[in-house]
């Protein structure tokens, strides 16, 4: 004699519909600070008016350059002191001005390359030069 075959009965997933908009919800996340809405985004583009450019948090003249490997170091005046900069390798004279946003400071680092100590270095991914007198 043959037995029947039971059909496993699922119970429904009533918590599956939340746990599906709970995922999509985080998938979603609010936009960082400073980011427009996504109805303003599209506003803006819609609109074709221009996206303001970033105002670089940096600006100094150039006292010194040194080039090793694919780095310039940079000495830079502010208006609150010198400070030395690191960046991609980049064609400077003295008197230029320069742009740059905060970059990762190394204090007391030591350059094998240039058998040099800075009291400290921040490593910039690149500046905005204006050549003297312009």
């Amino acid at each position: 004699m043959t037995t029947p075959r039971r059909r496993a009965a699922i119970a429904p997933l009533p918590a599956l519909p939340a746990l599906l908009l709970a995922g999509s919800l985080a998938a979603h996340a609010a936009p960082p600070p400073d980011h427009p809405s996504p109805a303003n985004a599209y506003r803006i583009m819609a609109s074709g008016t221009p996206l303001r450019a970033e105002t670089p948090a940096h600006t100094g003249e150039v006292v010194s350059t040194i080039d090793a490997n694919e780095y310039t170091y940079i000495e830079v005046r502010e208006a609150d002191g010198t400070r030395w900069i690191a960046g991609p390798r980049t064609v400077l004279s003295r008197g230029d001005i320069v742009r740059f946003d905060d970059g990762v400071v190394i204090k007391a680092f030591h350059s094998k390359l240039l058998h040099r100590t800075f009291p400290a270095v921040m490593f910039v991914s690149g500046v905005t030069v204006t050549p003297a007198g312009h």
